[in-house]
């Protein structure tokens, strides 16, 4: 009697995959808004479809990385709240590195 066992190559390719990718994450990155808050994060987790839509929709003047800078923390939490099911932006940034990450590893879309 003999067992055949199959998709082996499937399971080599995705070990692989997230060998890699874990590789690729190990140390400390800085990550652009874009890479974590995808259009599928926002759109699961707020009622906006794209990063751009949800900075031009608060009430805050944010044309560079300084006016972004000069908002009040509290105050942007309070707009974080507001529009998403998060508490505050470090909870949603935190939130969207984890699903980067799983992307990165090949756990999810």
């Amino acid at each position: 009697m003999s067992t055949k066992v199959t998709g082996m190559d499937s399971l080599q390719k995705k070990l692989k995959k997230m060998a890699d990718g874990a590789r690729e994450l190990d140390g400390q990155h800085q990550l652009a808004i874009p890479d974590l808050l995808t259009d599928s994060f926002l759109t699961k987790h707020t009622n906006f479809s794209n990063a751009q839509e949800l900075f031009d929709k608060s009430t805050f003047k944010i044309d560079s990385a300084e006016d972004f800078k000069a908002i009040p923390d509290d105050e942007w939490d309070q707009y974080i709240s507001s529009i998403s099911n998060f508490e505050s932006w470090e909870e949603m940034l935190q939130t969207a590195t984890f699903e980067y990450a799983k992307r990165k590893m090949g756990l999810s879309s």
